[in-house]
């Protein structure tokens, strides 16, 4: 009800990549994330997945080049 008057109070509640975020509703707990255009989107099944898919290999790449940089230090 408070949603439907006043609209929702989305918090950020994960960091996908640098780009993308996932939201949460503080009141009634919808979830959103940020589309390609950088604009809030409803957050269904396929954009879940989606956006795992891209935390993991997101974080992949960061972990690769941690130890890319871990290693030209050692040399």
């Amino acid at each position: 009800m408070y949603c439907a008057l006043f609209g929702h109070n989305y918090v950020m509640s994960k960091h996908v990549t640098h780009h993308i975020k996932e939201y949460t509703c503080t009141h009634c707990g919808e979830q959103a994330t940020t589309n390609s255009r950088g604009r809030l989107e409803v957050m269904t099944p396929k954009l879940k997945e989606i956006n795992d898919a891209l935390a993991s290999v997101h974080e992949k790449k960061i972990a690769k080049s941690k130890n890319k940089i871990n290693l030209q230090a050692a040399s």
